[in-house]
């Protein structure tokens, strides 16, 4: 198996490593939400929406790794749901690091999902916001939650783009 870096969104392996470490992340939330019993703010549902996509990307890759059209919708999910992901997770941040900016702002007590897919209404359990996005109730290492899912899908997303980049450079030049 050649595993050169341009090749591996052909493998199952590498779309399988995408799928497991989100799973994981999924996992390790509703641990802090049940195990720890830490209240999801709109801001984290939102941030658990992204990393279902990549959960579907990495799902979506797994079926049929070498098919062009396959690739792509698990692509564009990882690369929407990374970004995304991201982006929500630092603006949630910023409303912890700075509560004075964000005096007025309160959050959203319900999630703005299509109403094609009320995913708060069909799964309360993971998808229904009870927390306030401003309350920080864990830290590590100096970091809150937000803080480290910026971390996380900075990861992902420099994964995709890196990857992503690499291909498109490696297949222009054959």
């Amino acid at each position: 198996m050649n595993l050169s870096l341009e090749k591996w969104p052909t493998y199952r392996l590498a779309w399988f490593a995408l799928f497991i470490t989100a799973f994981t992340l999924e996992a390790a939330a509703l641990f802090f939400q049940y195990g720890m019993d830490l209240k999801p703010c709109i801001m984290c549902v939102y941030q658990r929406t992204a990393v279902m996509g990549l959960i579907f990307a990495g799902l979506v890759g797994m079926t049929m790794p070498k098919n062009f059209i396959v690739r792509v919708v698990a692509w564009v999910s990882w690369g929407v749901s990374a970004i995304w992901g991201f982006l929500i997770a630092q603006e949630h941040a910023d409303i912890q690091a700075n509560p004075e900016d964000h005096f007025f702002l309160t959050c959203d007590f319900l999630p703005n999902y299509p109403s094609w897919m009320p995913l708060h209404e069909w799964f309360p359990q993971v998808f229904n916001p009870t927390g306030d996005c401003g309350n920080i109730d864990w830290q590590f290492i100096g970091l809150s939650m937000p803080g480290w899912m910026s971390v996380i899908f900075l990861g992902y997303a420099a994964a995709f783009i890196t990857v992503f980049s690499w291909r498109l450079l490696k297949l222009r030049k054959i």
